[in-house]
């Protein structure tokens, strides 16, 4: 007699296995170059303080704009001489570019990371309410709708001077723009995973709403949620440079990537180095947080995974 446990065997040998969602990530040929990148930048994040060789806010007027690979030789507090080598030169005022841009990298990275976990938080609870509940849709989803009239570096400009400069104020007036686009992705699952069975049968059962919207409609989120966060973490980074650029974002004693390009815009011409190298690293960053979510979405997107 054949029973259930036969049958499932029997069809298990003759299915093909796929492979596993993380199996396909270390395949994909985007994931693993955006990665490998990443954890380049995040180990020099972590590292600045023993990679640096200098304080990034020290300045010496004896070694304003120097170009990369001089040697420079400065007098410590006891006389002694030391000498180290300007890497990526040095800026108007004497700083040192490598020391900066290597510290730079924290300050970029953790506003691209916390303004993707505000908005993405923020955005999914929001977007949960107004996709399950329905006399709240029309009402959030209009107020969305104003704040995304609104081109987002011009609410983040006008944020940020509204509240002073600040990393806070930053990381806030850069998430604030993103909530919308989040809300709006959200809204659109939920909308179509309340219809399943599955949901319809909880909801007959008595399940509370709470409990239906954390355990059966939020993990059905988290996909598409992902891919959206690594977009908004580009996204964040680039502005933070922005307004840190036009000089309204982090104040100049903590580096970033955006005001060590800012300081350097007018020598350009003559120091081209105060700007290319946080430059490059701005860009490096960017382009591999953006391949990594191209390589989630054809990871964890049904339809094109079939094809990895």
């Amino acid at each position: 007699m054949t029973t259930l446990s036969d049958i499932r065997e029997q069809v298990e040998a003759v299915a093909p296995s796929r492979p596993s969602t993380i199996r396909r990530l270390s395949r994909h040929p985007s994931v693993l170059f955006g990665g490998v990148i990443l954890l380049i930048l995040l180990a020099i994040a972590i590292a600045a303080p023993f990679l640096g060789t200098v304080a990034p806010s020290a300045i010496d007027p004896s070694s304003r704009n120097k170009k990369p690979g001089v040697e420079l030789s400065t007098r410590q507090a006891d006389g002694t001489k030391v000498t180290r080598t300007a890497w990526m030169g040095t800026d108007s005022l004497g700083r040192d570019v490598y020391s900066r841009v290597l510290y730079g990298t924290r300050v970029s990275l953790a506003v691209g990371v916390a303004a993707t976990i505000i908005s993405v938080s923020i955005g999914l609870t929001i977007g949960l309410l107004a996709g399950y509940v329905r006399w709240l849709d029309g009402v959030v989803m209009r107020f969305m709708d104003g704040m995304m009239a609104i081109p987002g570096i011009l609410l983040a400009i006008a944020l940020v001077s509204l509240w002073g400069a600040g990393l806070s104020t930053v990381i806030l007036a850069v998430a604030i723009p993103e909530i919308p686009r989040v809300v709006r992705l959200v809204r659109s699952l939920v909308l179509t995973i309340r219809e399943e069975p599955y949901v319809e049968a909880a909801v007959a059962l008595g399940t509370p709403m709470p409990l239906i919207l954390l355990r059966h409609i939020m993990p059905n989120t988290f996909a598409p949620l992902i891919v959206q966060g690594t977009f908004i973490c580009a996204s964040a980074i680039l502005v933070e440079a922005l307004l840190s650029f036009l000089g309204i974002g982090i104040p100049p004693e903590i580096p970033t990537w955006g005001n060590i390009m800012a300081e350097g815009r007018a020598l350009f011409r003559v120091f081209p180095h105060n700007i290319l190298f946080p430059g490059i690293f701005l860009s490096l960053a960017v382009l591999a947080i953006n391949v990594i979510g191209d390589g989630l979405r054809d990871t964890l997107d049904p339809r094109m995974s079939k094809r990895i």
